[in-house]
């Protein structure tokens, strides 16, 4: 508990410090104001931060979560999913669509399968948007490389070796992992408490020893604006409601919180066009294979993704709490030692909406049904292929893990992403134009570059 207060308590004295630094008898004192404020500490918030902190600029990093120290289990991610605390159960949509979502700093980066690639890089193109350069300049220095087949499990072994003779194309996932750290473990979705993965605190590090300034555990509300420019935000922490001044504020808060604050802040066409990059997990057990002992999605099937819409990779969830959420009672019993997984993950149709009270509404509709079914099919063929017991296998429930589009770059933000309001910018995944059915840490780890130079 002394560690725990501790930390409470400089937290507070953060705050207190900042505010007093600001308010001084009810004034703002514009003298004190910061240059950037950047909210979130994710992929594009903490990409952002680093490169502004390294021009020597001056930057504040807000998070509503905490910096946790402790990762690795299911009970350990209670603290930092976006879930129920009593009955565990994630996030989900009004219609019933599981959403995997952390709070945290880091933010998704921490529980990710480490899965270092670009996507939507045409779509972007055609916006007048090249990243090139800086997808070149993150992945070195995340060092993404695929993953080695030597290093694979017994069960996705033989799932490679089946998808080829079915004329399939799997092949081993780039990653940011570093092979010499990792155990093998197969629970990246609860952090790594090896060390291995490339995560945003690594960034968030850099940033911090280049003078940024970090405060947790502080919800943004609203972005305060006057004469169509901004001024500042206004946040809720342990101090209380307090306002900070600056010139520039960068929302990178995520696909949910981000247009909450937008709609907040008297942007009201923020929240429309959410996607999540819907997927499905297809589970059957083995006699004596498993996938145990590999990094989540080891290896990926990118071959219908142009033509169908949707990526297959292997993963298991080895939790069976966790599996009693995709799949209900019998994702209990089914052993972990035991079992082949492939998950589908497709771009799904930009048909939900997120409201101002942070409650969203998610359909699956007709055409992400049928192609989550497809890919469910395939996934089963692969399996029985590889010896699994037809009767054994499961398909379970609709989830998501990335959300966004609901600040997307061409209808609330512009191509440098700002907003109407001068000197408000956004940079997370709400800014994609799409879906883009595959993991897009990468993507927006480069667009936050973009997006430094442009403000530096």
């Amino acid at each position: 508990m002394l560690p725990l207060l501790k930390n409470r308590l400089s937290i507070q004295a953060n705050v207190a410090r900042l505010v007093k630094k600001l308010d001084v008898g009810g004034e703002k004192m514009e003298k004190n104001k910061y240059k950037y404020i950047v909210v979130g500490m994710g992929a594009g918030g903490a990409t952002l931060a680093m490169e502004l902190a390294k021009k020597s600029k001056q930057v504040v990093l807000l998070e509503k979560g905490r910096n946790e120290t402790r990762l690795g289990t299911f009970r350990d991610s209670l603290r930092f999913y976006d879930a129920n605390k009593i009955t565990m159960m994630p996030a989900k949509s009004k219609e019933g669509t599981i959403l995997w979502r952390t709070v945290m700093a880091g933010g998704s980066t921490v529980v990710s399968c480490g899965n270092g690639v670009r996507c939507l890089e045409d779509e972007l193109e055609v916006l007048g948007i090249n990243l090139e350069a800086e997808f070149t300049e993150a992945e070195a220095e995340m060092k993404v490389s695929t993953y080695d087949e030597r290093r694979l499990s017994t069960g996705s072994k033989k799932i490679l070796e089946v998808s080829k003779q079915l004329g399939y194309h799997m092949e081993p996932m780039p990653k940011f992992i570093d092979a010499t750290k990792c155990r093998r473990c197969g629970m990246c979705q609860f952090g790594c408490k090896y060390g291995a993965k490339w995560t945003a605190l690594d960034y968030l590090d850099v940033a911090k020893k280049n003078g940024a300034e970090i405060l947790y555990n502080s919800k943004v509300q609203k972005v305060l604006v006057e004469n169509g420019k901004v001024k500042g935000i206004g946040l809720i922490s342990s101090h209380g409601y307090s306002e900070i001044l600056a010139d520039v504020v960068i929302l990178a808060a995520g696909g949910i919180a981000t247009p909450v604050i937008l709609q907040q802040s008297g942007i009201q066409d923020a929240g429309q066009g959410l996607f999540m990059d819907l997927l499905v997990n297809t589970y059957g057990v083995s006699k004596d294979l498993t996938q145990t002992n590999e990094p989540t999605m080891a290896l990926v099937d990118h071959g219908f993704y142009k033509s169908k819409g949707f990526i297959l990779s292997p993963f298991i969830n080895q939790s069976r709490l966790v599996r009693f959420i995709e799949m209900g009672v019998k994702g209990i019993f089914m052993p972990a030692e035991r079992l082949l997984g492939i998950m589908t993950k497709t771009r799904d149709d930009s048909a939900g909406k997120v409201y101002p009270d942070g409650t969203f509404s998610k359909p699956v509709t007709d055409a992400d049904r049928a192609r989550l079914d497809e890919g469910s099919s395939i996934s089963r063929d692969i399996l029985v292929k590889a010896g699994i017991d037809n009767k054994s296998i499961v398909v379970t429930k609709v989830q998501g893990a990335h959300p966004g589009g609901t600040a997307a770059i061409g209808r609330v933000v512009d191509k440098d992403l700002q907003t109407k309001v001068s000197n408000l910018f956004v940079c997370d995944g709400s800014v994609l134009p799409r879906s883009p059915g595959m993991p897009p840490i990468l993507t927006i780890a480069a667009l936050a570059k973009r997006l430094a130079k442009t403000l530096a």
